[in-house]
């Protein structure tokens, strides 16, 4: 499909003085690249790998505007002089591709994650009204502190200006400061700033009225909203359709920038990067009402991951530009794909959480488990040619044997891939059968597609053994053989009724009534296994080797996950180390006091206990005394960033 495929997606828009060449958006979001809390080079190459690849506009995260206002360990702050070097060099290299930029200003009020030094800090709001996520008492603002809280935002968009930005956006989506003067359920103020809508409304609006004093004509005012909370006591649609009104109705505004969720509750949080659950587009209703409603140009922003649902959606005049973040945090090249006609290329987000928002709430810079290279650009944005070519012998066809054959071929090099199994793609296609998953299949597409244009040579269906490789005569062997289910020793193991998650995919398994789950892993596999259990209509207890099922994975999939187990009913033993089973039972210990825990009425266990790495192909090679690297569930059993990642670095070194 050419451009003449997409002619909402790549038709010009004007907002202000600003122009855009699309209708694509790299909405905010937290990469942790910021230099110290200012824009550094990390950052920078961040940036321009999604503007050299095709977004219209990109909106960099957030930055506070004001002291009471960090919220995390090491924040970008405007509320100085001092940030508009990095912001003026970030600018300029956005617009020698011809790419807009709009900085996010930004005060979380209550919605307050960490510190700079690990001490609480005070929280401020609009009233003393806690949160139930973070368990924060907030401090009501004193109307001396609305006042300076609302000239700081005026103050950071003069900086902004200077700099050389296009605009600035003011945060109140997700529950943070304005929106919590927005909700009657959080403000409760009896002056100017509480009590009717039109006085919740007044903080967003003096914030606007206040940057447009301090900021030139034409310079581009936008405010992120969630259309609806969806959180108990959040904001609902109508009321927000209400509020957007008010605030429009200033003229102060530019565009509207509308999500779904609030940081505040659980269940709304879910919403800030939502996982492959959710319905591709799914808040785009959300923007169609407060477009109509308003008459504003709109962004709308949530699991809009291929340029076709972008034209659908604008062409359906749901929205006047689409927020594709995540999309091109795994294909930077997204909008050039779709602009040359090579949508087959475009290599799709699927919605994971892993190592984009999984980054950022473990302290770690950003980053895809499909496309290492984001968040590493200054390391690995350049993929060099290589010096001599070689005979490039890939073992396995798992994600990480398929990233490695697919950059050494790319590099210049002869490879070819052998996969004893007749199909690609090793545990993704098990993690593909799971409820919900079905998109992570999408990561086995996308690379088989890598190896396609690279010129990789797949033989399928081919196991390997010391006779393949001589025949083969490899310069060098990567081993990505992966890893098996784990079976640890323990008393009943081979007389109780015992079968292990894989066979339960395959259908292998002739599962009881009655199951247990034993879940060491805490991921999502045992999470995952319990939940098709129970939706197949068994009776499913969930023992857990940890404080909560899925301990170890993004807490957006997790608790969404755990919701859904309760809804089923299943019982969850979290603490649990399993010791033996039998025929109708199984023993289970509690991990802090070694007691006894017995579950009866058990037809089948099913274990979830890790898995043994698959050395035997290594053990050849070291025999034979190859060249050979070692990537993946082979060398420590992981997941499947990690497997991608050793496939890129070895890819490049080979």
């Amino acid at each position: 499909m050419s451009q003449a495929g997409f002619p909402n997606l790549f038709a010009p828009i004007t907002i202000g003085n600003l122009t855009l060449r699309n209708r694509i958006v790299s909405t905010g979001h937290e990469t942790h690249l910021n230099d110290k809390g200012r824009i550094g080079g990390r950052m920078i190459a961040y940036h321009e790998a999604r503007a050299r690849g095709g977004a219209g506009l990109i909106v960099v995260e957030v930055a506070l505007v004001h002291p009471s206002a960090v919220f995390v360990a090491d924040p970008i702050r405007v509320d100085t002089d001092e940030c508009i070097p990095g912001y003026r060099r970030l600018a300029e290299t956005m617009h020698k591709h011809d790419c807009g930029l709009i900085a996010q200003l930004f005060h979380p009020g209550r919605e307050m994650l960490a510190s700079e030094d690990g001490t609480a800090p005070v929280s401020y709001s609009a009233s003393p009204t806690p949160n139930e996520r973070f368990h924060v008492m907030p401090r009501p603002m004193t109307p001396e502190m609305i006042a300076d809280v609302i000239s700081s935002y005026g103050d950071a968009a003069r900086r902004m200006a200077e700099a050389g930005l296009d605009g600035v956006e003011i945060v109140a989506s997700h529950g943070y400061l304005p929106a919590q003067f927005l909700n009657a359920y959080v403000n409760m103020r009896d002056d100017k700033y509480g009590g009717t809508l039109e006085n919740r409304t007044r903080f967003i609006r003096d914030i606007a009225a206040d940057i447009r004093r301090k900021t030139p004509d034409g310079f581009v005012i936008g405010l992120r909203l969630s259309g609806d909370e969806r959180s108990h006591d959040g904001l609902e649609q109508s009321e927000m359709l209400d509020a957007c009104a008010l605030i429009a109705g200033d003229g102060s505004l530019g565009y509207l920038s509308v999500v779904a969720g609030s940081s505040a509750t659980l269940a709304g949080s879910v919403h800030i990067a939502p996982p492959m659950y959710e319905e591709v587009g799914y808040t785009a209703p959300l923007g169609q009402a407060i477009r109509e409603r308003t008459g504003m140009t709109t962004i709308v922003t949530g699991r809009v991951n291929q340029p076709q649902e972008v034209e659908r959606i604008i062409a359906s005049g749901q929205a006047d530009l689409c927020g594709m973040t995540r999309a091109m945090i795994c294909d930077p090249e997204i909008g050039n794909k779709a602009n040359g006609g090579r949508v087959d290329d475009i290599r799709a987000c699927i919605g994971c959480n892993q190592a984009c928002i999984g980054h950022f709430h473990d302290g770690y810079p950003i980053s895809c488990i499909q496309n290492p290279v984001s968040g590493r650009e200054i390391r690995f944005g350049h993929v060099p040619p290589a010096r001599q070519r070689r005979r490039v012998m890939v073992v396995g066809g798992g994600p990480g044997g398929m990233k490695a054959a697919a950059v050494a071929a790319e590099r210049g090099h002869e490879v070819t891939l052998f996969e004893r199994d007749t199909q690609l793609g090793g545990q993704a296609r098990l993690a593909q059968l799971l409820p919900h998953r079905s998109e992570f299949g999408g990561i086995i597409t996308n690379l088989t597609r890598e190896m396609e244009l690279a010129g990789v040579d797949i033989r399928t269906g081919v196991p390997v053994d010391r006779v393949t490789i001589e025949d083969y005569a490899p310069d060098t062997v990567i081993v990505a053989t992966g890893a098996a289910p784990r079976w640890p020793d323990f008393e009943g193991r081979d007389t109780a009724h015992v079968v292990d998650a894989w066979q339960v995919l395959l259908g292998q398994a002739n599962t009881g009534k009655s199951v247990l789950v034993a879940d060491w892993r805490a991921d999502w596999i045992g999470i995952g296994v319990a939940e098709l259990l129970a939706r197949n209509g068994h009776r499913v207890r969930l023992a857990v080797n940890g404080y909560m099922p899925g301990q170890t994975i993004q807490m957006y999939v997790r608790d969404a996950s755990i919701g859904r187990l309760h809804s089923l009913g299943v019982e969850v033993l979290p603490y649990m180390r399993l010791f033996g089973a039998d025929e109708d039972s199984v023993y289970l210990q509690h991990i802090m006091n070694n007691e006894a825990v017995i579950c009866e009425g058990v037809d089948t266990l099913v274990l979830c206990q890790g898995h043994t790495p698959r050395n035997e192909v290594e053990d050849v090679v070291r025999q034979l005394g190859m060249d050979h690297h070692l990537i993946g569930d082979c060398v420590a059993p992981r997941t499947a960033e990690e497997a991608v990642l050793e496939g890129l670095k070895v890819g490049m070194d080979v």
